[in-house]
């Protein structure tokens, strides 16, 4: 074992785990303040739900190699022995590892729940707590658990891919080349906004929605989020190397330079269309061009990434306001920023890629993957989405009634406020 390799991947573990504490700031600054908490809870919830369903099945669904691996737990909690558990993905064999196989397990359970608390700034000010578990928990199992194997399970041999999911391995039969995805566009962000708008869909608009009449409650509170996003997104980029080389740098260099320049561009497009460049509109820009440099990251000369940053802020900026024209509450944009630059991040590679993209290979193969990819995640993940939250709905409800939406659900859902600024003074002695 690499005690360096070792240190690198649970130290990207935590900096990813770090990213969904960040995410609440980010989305609890972004909604009203009789919400926040409510808000927050929506991600701390994915944290303790996912982390336990991920050593229990997640992670031996998603790294499963057909038949050699178990489909149940980790650590011997079904009486299954850790050492006989291999790490199928990456590294085969437990004696090419450089770092404990549970130490991949704890950085890819990271990436489960970050994408399923993502999902959540859908259907903010509005969703009760209950039906938000039953659907995260269910979502994850039959969207996130399967879509992970798709695209981050394979193996690496002498000559290159040797077995994995279809979106990798199996696509690389038909096309010659596999979608590139190397640390989580399709199954991390595509993913979460397909879900994010079958969501908002499915609970439908909030009371007295139009441009304009939700803002941020807490600004400082978007900027932090948007400030450990940005610092945990290291981990997330660089981390999926899972080894400190040369790969490692170029995502590091890539995961600073695209959204500094998407935030760049956020601000450009927010000066132009409203005549002000906004603090909320550089927290958006940088998570834009962090969501589209996801996939890109280990694949471009940081001069594309840079252009691919650009077009993040410039495009995202702009599709925020879909939701307007099309008539669909996405309230803290996740289809906006993670889905249409999620999409933007993975088909940019199909031209820009290194080696296999249009402008080195002069063939069209690599972005014909990643479209295949891309949108058979979003349709899988969109229309499975839209059945969990119709039957969770039409069950148990998932949203709360209109009149605890108007006065504030956090009182209504958890019993307890953000700000308690009204609170009486005790009366002095005489």
């Amino acid at each position: 074992m690499d005690q360096g390799n070792t240190a690198f991947v649970l130290l990207s573990a935590a900096l990813v785990l770090l990213m969904t504490p960040g995410l609440a700031f980010f989305y609890g600054g972004l909604v009203k303040a009789k919400s926040v908490v409510s808000m927050m809870m929506l991600s701390f919830g994915a944290i303790g739900l996912i982390g336990v369903l991920w050593v229990l099945y997640g992670y031996a669904m998603a790294f499963s190699n057909g038949g050699t691996d178990t489909f149940i737990g980790i650590d011997g909690f079904f009486g299954i022995d850790t050492a006989n558990i291999g790490l199928a993905g990456l590294l085969e064999a437990p004696e090419g590892a450089t770092f404990p196989p549970l130490a991949f397990a704890g950085f890819q359970a990271t990436f489960a729940i970050i994408t399923v608390a993502l999902i959540s700034g859908a259907i903010a000010d509005r969703a009760k707590f209950g039906a938000w578990m039953v659907f995260a928990g269910i979502w994850a199992t039959l969207v996130y658990f399967p879509v992970a194997n798709w695209v981050f399970n394979f193996t690496l041999g002498e000559g290159g891919l040797v077995d994995g999911g279809w979106v990798v391995y199996g696509l690389q039969q038909v096309l010659g080349v596999g979608v590139i995805d190397f640390a989580g566009g399709t199954a991390v962000h595509i993913n979460a906004g397909a879900a994010a708008l079958a969501l908002a869909l499915v609970l439908g608009k909030r009371v007295g929605f139009q441009k304009g009449i939700n803002k941020p409650h807490n600004v400082p509170f978007v900027l932090l989020g948007a400030g450990l996003l940005w610092f945990g997104w290291f981990g997330f980029n660089a981390g999926s190397e899972v080894a400190a080389d040369n790969v490692a740098a170029l995502a590091w260099i890539n995961t600073l330079a695209a959204p500094a320049a998407a935030l760049l561009g956020w601000l450009v497009v927010e000066k132009i269309k409203d005549g002000k460049a906004t603090s909320v509109g550089a927290a958006s820009g940088a998570v834009a061009g962090l969501v589209a440099i996801t996939p890109a990251c280990a694949s471009l000369t940081p001069f594309w990434a840079i252009v691919l940053g650009i077009l993040a802020g410039v495009v995202c900026a702009l599709a925020i306001d879909l939701k307007f024209k099309l008539g669909f509450d996405d309230s803290l944009d996740v289809v906006g920023i993670h889905l249409v630059g999620g999409v933007l991040g993975t088909l940019y590679l199909g031209i820009f890629a290194n080696t296999t993209g249009l402008i080195y290979s002069g063939q069209l193969n690599q972005l014909a993957a990643q479209a295949t990819g891309a949108f058979s995640v979003l349709i899988y993940s969109f229309v499975l989405a839209f059945i969990i939250g119709t039957v969770i709905e039409k069950t148990m409800g998932f949203r709360v009634k209109n009149e605890d939406e108007l006065a504030g659900i956090d009182t209504v859902v958890h019993g307890e406020e953000a700000y308690l600024l009204d609170e009486p003074v005790a009366a002095s002695r005489l």
